[in-house]
């Protein structure tokens, strides 16, 4: 069976899929009217026991995440968990529980737990002594008492506040624990063993570990009723390795699946359900590879416990359901399969939009996606005897509705629900129907692992428009909480949500650009394609090899002569005048015509990319992505702002405005580690301010650069306009900033060159002309013991070692913590080893080489420096055949050490005292450059101070420090990263350009007209 035909409809258009789901009529209109009157009576039983309420509930009604006390209460507890020093801990509870108002919550809630958790985050009388302002000025009270967290009593408080919770939310810390709970209340789970996906090889064998003493344990506890009636286990892919991913499918089935097959193989000997959770959209089709290899295995005998969820709020559900029924029949097992809507909504809207995908891979309204899980459970339920369907919902309709389905069509199936939530809903439909199946999903683990999964379900359940908020709602009637998914989608429309636009749409007066999704395998073989099918570039000159293999000639290329640099600057002297002229709609249109050129020309870009640069696949996706952004950023610029004179207040009897024009021929110096990117940047910034361009491309990529110039004469540039003028820098460069045609220069590239330039320029006689100037950075990220483990090696490894470590925003000193720096150090080690180098052009590929044989010189010169004054930690191999350098990881005393920008994939680590933040921040500081800073921490107050002691252009937090989006991170840097203004920023255009002011006084022609003709 072919899974990956499932990709085609990944992205499919929302209202065209809804229209399928409303014609496939889950339900007769009798039914549907049965159904809701069912769903209200359920409604109200429900809430009649409010005694039953679970305490998640209870939560999730008092503390909305909607409500700055919810988040702050998320946001804390995480992070109090997994923060071993007492001084952050007690920083933290200042920083959170100060800026909350906790008194408002205090008895709101008929939960006992939920009561005493807000006693105790108030600090109040059963913990300190209560004085008259407490009774008087609550609010106040308490902001001051959280002022005075050095007093051990209240951390202490506030820290079992959240144990209490952590008890509540999980069914037991060890799986032994888990299982006594259950027998004594008598319920039938299926456990998840608490942890977040694996990112070394290390963790995945821990995780495997966990799994396998969970089937064990709930194998030895079972009795021999089979999978249907015993508890089950269910386990997530991508905790069994750190590259559960599309791209890596061969490490997978290397890797994985062995694992996979090991904790099936003994989940079938004790015949209990085993169920493969279902994760991230761009990973379905290779789950479901999984699932079908697994379904075929011999050694599971007649085993029928095999199982996996499925997504309702992918549009993908009903056909994966179809073809999982199809591989029950092939296979001749039978598997059960969970129905859940999903819980990883908003991220999957939030990387679609950042990924630039043509729709999202889920629907947008509450509506849609529950008439589909109407719709999957109808195919689910029809597929009985092959598929077992066992559905986890929470809301009264859904319920009804399936049980309907079931009891219509004569099928057993079984019902779920998550530990602590829906307990009275349950209870009440068992009085109605007795005899249902209900399981548990039960979280089994350690506190400090809770947190991630609690925040994902919470967010899925506990947002304003859910059915379990409105649930517990008694404001709202039981008739308005019931909501039939088919009426409204007919009432509304299949259309999306209003205020969710498409990816290509979220900028509104701009087009997003369109990315690739290399999940998919036919993109990627579309990619492999381009870049196999290349054809030899250029026509004369020297020739350009790839840096991946020498052997390789990707083209040629000759450099500019000094005549051929005098007849561009003429010529584009003579044609500057008329562009600038016509104004910054018209310049516009040319631009967006070369963004959609880009967009149109992408496979062969990546491939010119990959071969000629070493960028890899996905580097060279984003590539073209950027070059589009700026020109259609760069159009909406040049209209705003070069749309005419715009007038400015003055006194009456004379009109006074400012314009902006070109300045005339600006020399554009572009580098090779962007080389489409920034060359298209450069020249768009150029033209939209009303210039002609010489630009010089790097030397070791001119051909990426010849065929964006090919792409702008192409959508309608005047070709005297933009010249390429191909070279060395130390002749054509150099040439080029001395020409006395020459009337800006903008460069991105080292400190040393961006002197040189400077140095040039201030020698020229005549006019001063400006020097825009975008060079390296010596890049920090500041680590606190309040960050998450998995967060900070996920934004490590990709910030340092992504594109080989050729950025000049990449990460070049990480400072951790003493306290939990060795563990952190571990994990980077571990992901490090799950990193791939090599062939750019193989998309499983991460990193790829460095750019030529003087930059690897140079990096392994640096590496045996380290070996002799530093500690190197880790290195990985470098492959042989083209200028490969393996990743290195290595200890420095301090960032004092480092004198200059290290430019490839060498991560420096500094181990630092809280207490001395600012000596270690002042070294930083102290380097001079000012370009891209990070910080990893969840108290405000230590990203503020260290943004204080870095002065930085692009500061991140929580999130990698490279990436930065056109429009949205207008990037540059200050000091010697750097001029300004910031590309992709709203003031970038503002050196490309010159200011003239015009007054003219209209009292000279007689009058000032708008004064006199003046009426009362």
């Amino acid at each position: 069976m072919s899974w990956d035909e499932l990709d085609r409809g990944t992205y499919r258009d929302e209202t065209e899929a809804v229209t399928a789901l409303l014609a496939s009529a889950p339900l007769s209109a009798d039914a549907r009217r049965t159904v809701r009157t069912e769903a209200v009576e359920l409604v109200a039983a429900t809430r009649n026991a409010a005694s039953r309420q679970g305490v998640v509930e209870s939560f999730l009604q008092e503390f909305s995440l909607s409500t700055p006390e919810g988040l702050a209460l998320m946001c804390l507890a995480e992070a109090l968990l997994r923060t071993p020093d007492e001084g952050a801990r007690d920083k933290l509870i200042a920083e959170k529980i100060g800026s909350a108002d906790w008194a408002s919550h205090l008895g709101r809630s008929g939960s006992l737990f939920v009561n005493a958790s807000t006693w105790g985050l108030m600090l109040t009388g059963k913990l300190v002594d209560v004085d008259e302002a407490a009774r008087t000025d609550m609010v106040g009270y308490l902001r001051r008492l959280a002022r005075r967290v050095g007093e051990p009593v209240i951390a202490a408080a506030v820290a079992q506040a959240i144990r209490i919770m952590g008890e509540q939310f999980v069914l037991g810390r060890t799986i032994e624990a888990a299982l006594a709970r259950a027998a004594s209340e008598s319920r039938i789970c299926s456990f998840d063993m608490l942890g977040e996906g694996a990112r070394t090889e290390a963790d995945a064998a821990h995780y495997e570990d966990a799994y396998a003493e969970a089937i064990r344990a709930v194998g030895a506890a079972a009795s021999s009723g089979g999978p249907e009636t015993g508890h089950g286990v269910s386990v997530k892919l991508s905790a069994l390795s750190p590259r559960y991913e599309a791209t890596h499918e061969a490490t997978v089935f290397e890797t994985l699946y062995p694992r996979l097959k090991r904790l099936a193989v003994a989940a079938a000997g004790y015949n209990i359900n085993f169920t493969i959770d279902a994760e991230e959209a761009d990973r379905l089709a290779l789950s479901l590879k999984l699932l079908d290899r697994l379904a075929h295995e011999r050694d599971l005998g007649s085993w029928t416990g095999l199982g996996l969820a499925v997504q309702a709020y992918q549009k993908r559900g009903p056909e994966v359901i179809e073809r999982v029924a199809e591989l029950a029949r092939a296979s001749g097992r039978r598997l059960m399969v969970r129905l859940v809507k999903g819980a990883y909504w908003d991220s999957e809207i939030k990387r679609a939009q950042v990924n630039g995908r043509p729709d999202y891979p889920v629907y947008t309204t509450k509506a849609a996606t529950d008439l589909s899980y109407l719709v999957c459970a109808k195919a689910l339920i029809a597929a009985s005897p092959g598929l077992y369907g066992q559905f986890a919902t929470h809301n009264a309709h859904t319920l009804a509705a399936v049980r309907r389905m079931a009891s219509d069509a004569g099928v057993r199936i079984e019902f779920q629900r998550l530990h602590g939530m829906g307990e009275a809903l349950y209870a009440a439909a068992e009085e109605r129907h007795p005899g249902g199946v209900v399981r548990t999903y039960a979280p089994v683990g350690e506190h400090e692992n809770l947190l991630p999964y609690l925040v994902r379900r919470l967010l899925e359940n506990g947002a304003n428009s859910s059915f379990v908020h409105l649930l517990l709602d008694e404001s709202v009637p039981p008739d308005s909480v019931v909501v039939d998914p088919i009426s409204v989608v007919e009432t509304v429309g299949p259309g999306p949500h209003p205020r969710i636009p498409k990816p290509a749409d979220i900028y509104g007066d701009r087009r997003n650009s369109a990315g690739i999704d290399l999940s998919a395998k036919a993109e990627r073989l579309r990619l492999a394609d381009a870049v196999a099918d290349l054809p030899s570039l250029g026509a004369g000159g020297a020739p350009v090899l790839s840096p991946a293999d020498h052997n390789r000639v990707v083209g040629y290329s000759a450099d500019a002569s000094p005549e051929q640099i005098d007849e561009a600057f003429a010529a584009a002297k003579a044609a500057q005048p008329a562009w600038n002229h016509a104004g910054g709609a018209a310049r516009a249109k040319v631009l967006r015509a070369m963004a959609d050129a880009l967009e149109a020309n992408r496979e062969r870009l990546i491939a010119i990319c990959t071969r000629e640069a070493g960028k890899t696949l996905a580097d060279g996706v984003a590539e073209v992505r950027e070059a589009a952004d700026f020109c259609r950023y760069y159009a909406r610029l040049a209209e705003t702002r070069f749309a005419g004179p715009e007038v400015l207040k003055g006194p009456v009897g004379e009109t006074n405005t400012l314009e902006l024009h070109g300045r005339g021929v600006f020399v554009c110096i572009s580098p090779w580690n962007f080389p489409l990117a920034i060359f298209t940047a450069q020249v768009a910034a150029a033209l939209a301010a009303g210039n002609a361009v010489l630009a010089k491309p790097a030397e070791q990529t001119p051909l990426i650069a010849a065929e964006a110039v090919r792409l702008y004469h192409a959508a309608g540039l005047d070709p005297r306009l933009l010249a390429l003028t191909p070279g060395p820098g130390e002749t054509v460069g150099a040439a080029l900033v001395a020409h006395p045609s020459c009337d800006g220069v903008a460069f991105t590239g080292g400190t040393d060159t961006a002197w040189r330039i400077n140095q040039s320029l201030a020698a020229r006689k005549g006019p001063i002309i400006p020097f825009i100037a975008e060079t390296g950075g010596l890049n920090g990220m500041f680590v606190d013991t309040t960050a998450l483990r998995e967060q900070v090696i996920d934004d490590v490894i990709v910030s340092a070692f992504g594109s080989a470590g050729q950025r000049c925003s990449a990460l070049r000193i990480l400072f951790l913590p003493k306290e939990t720096a060795d563990g952190l150090i571990e994990g980077l080690i571990g992901a490090m080893d799950a990193l791939s180098v090599g062939d750019p052009s193989d998309p499983a590929t991460d990193i790829g080489p460095v750019i030529d044989a003087e930059a690897k010189s140079n990096l392994d010169a640096h590496a045996e420096r380290l070996g002799r004054e530093a500690k190197v930690l880790h290195r990985l191999p470098s492959p042989a055949g083209g200028t490969f350098f393996g990743p290195v990881l290595a200890e420095i005393p301090s960032a004092r050490f480092l004198e200059r920008e290290v430019f490839g994939p060498v991560l420096h680590v500094v181990r630092y005292d809280v207490a001395d933040l600012e000596t270690f921040a002042g070294d930083l500081a102290g380097s001079g450059y000012g370009l891209t800073l990070g910080v990893h921490s969840r108290l405000e107050a230590f990203a503020a101070e260290v943004k204080r002691l870095v002065p930085a252009g692009n500061v991140y937090v929580n999130r990698s420090i490279i990436g930065a989006v056109v429009g949205v991170q207008p990037f540059g840097g200050e000091g010697l990263s750097g001029t300004g203004p910031k590309a992709g920023g709203p003031n970038a255009l503002s050196r490309y350009a010159t200011e003239r002011a015009v007054s003219v006084n209209i009292t000279a022609q007689g009058g000032d007209p708008s004064l006199l003709n003046l009426t009362h």
